[in-house]
């Protein structure tokens, strides 16, 4: 295995401290990072380690000294907005660095969850119904969508501001919430039909041939008989209230061989249509009915040992190493004038 020089792109306050004494890794914000970080060290490449706030100037004096082959992107962010993290990406494709990872036009498409949405559903892929209430716009309901639905922000990720408050089956409820989304998150908010179903994740790694994973399932069973099971932000981040309820994820169980075939296609079609490389996670709800429908997109999803995306990934037959050496291989061979 080539050796290679590493340049690892994070956020200023997610670089992991040099001592680790009292540390608990499983419960650190920078968990992620440390992980990519240790595991590259450990494979041997020469790995260097950028924190990234709201400047360039770091990432540029940083490519001018290190000269990296590749730079491995664990951003999510930049200047503390969320939809800036394709700019840091356009900007090495602009110096000529190669990085893992999404590509700009990817990462915009599936930003907005409203747009990925609309063109999937030209391409015949079901989606919940939807309708988008920007920033400042007052909320005129028309019920041309069933209650219960879910009111999310139409950019954030890692179900950011998600909560059981978020599932509405009025209309002055709807109106609270996407008042909350507006004032507390700052973005525009999109309300879709709630489907009750089972949360379904599939990983997809590739930049022309790809490769589809198992499919994965967020086990929500044991929560409470008067919540719905829906990965809110506490069920995602919350280790005292996963610990409590068992909330883990696994290799969906049940699944027919037909349907865990459907599910893997329309995540691989998906991956395609929106413009993705590198690597993504993909997410489903099976409805009790049989209909599968397309939630989201992740691109540059969540690559920590033990989570979803390694879990199936060694689960069809990469470790953790391995992952992350394909990454840096799709990476280096990534070229901008490739998108279609």
């Amino acid at each position: 295995m080539r050796k290679l020089r590493v340049l690892t792109l994070m956020h200023e306050d997610l670089v992991p401290p040099v001592n680790l004494e009292g540390v608990d890794l499983a419960t650190v914000e920078w968990k992620t990072e440390f992980d990519v970080i240790t595991t590259l060290r450990d494979m041997g490449h020469d790995v260097r380690v950028v924190g990234v706030r709201d400047e360039l100037d770091v990432l540029r004096e940083a490519v001018a000294d290190f000269k990296p082959h590749i730079a491995f992107n664990l951003l999510e962010e930049f200047n503390g907005f969320g939809g800036f993290d394709q700019n840091v990406v356009s900007y090495l494709e602009l110096v000529g660095v190669p990085y893992t990872g999404c590509n700009p036009r990817g990462m915009v498409l599936t930003r907005d969850k409203g747009w990925s949405k609309k063109i999937l559903t030209y391409h015949g892929i079901l989606c919940p119904k939807f309708v988008v209430f920007s920033l400042g716009r007052l909320v005129k309901w028309t019920d041309e969508i069933p209650f219960p639905v879910i009111v999310k922000s139409i950019s954030e990720e890692a179900s950011l501001g998600i909560s059981q408050a978020s599932i509405v089956d009025d209309a002055e409820k709807l109106e609270e919430r996407v008042k909350f989304i507006h004032d507390s998150i700052g973005s525009s908010a999109i309300v879709e039909q709630f489907i009750e179903g089972r949360e379904l994740y599939v990983g997809v790694l590739g930049n022309k041939r790809l490769q589809v994973f198992p499919v994965w399932e967020l086990i929500l069973k044991n929560l409470p008989d008067d919540v719905h099971r829906v990965a809110t932000q506490r069920v995602k981040w919350s280790v005292k209230y996963q610990k409590k309820y068992g909330i883990t994820s696994q290799e969906a169980k049940g699944l027919s061989k037909t349907m865990a075939g459907k599910i893997q296609r329309l995540a691989k079609k998906a991956y395609g249509i929106l413009g993705l490389n590198g690597y993504a996670r993909l997410d489903f709800r099976l409805a009790s009915d049989g209909k599968l429908y397309f939630l989201e997109a992740n691109p540059n999803a969540q690559i920590a040992f033990g989570e979803d995306l390694a879990e199936s990934a060694e689960r069809a037959g990469l470790s953790y190493e391995n992952l992350l050496q394909r990454v840096l291989n799709l990476g280096l061979r990534w070229k901008p004038e490739n998108v279609r």
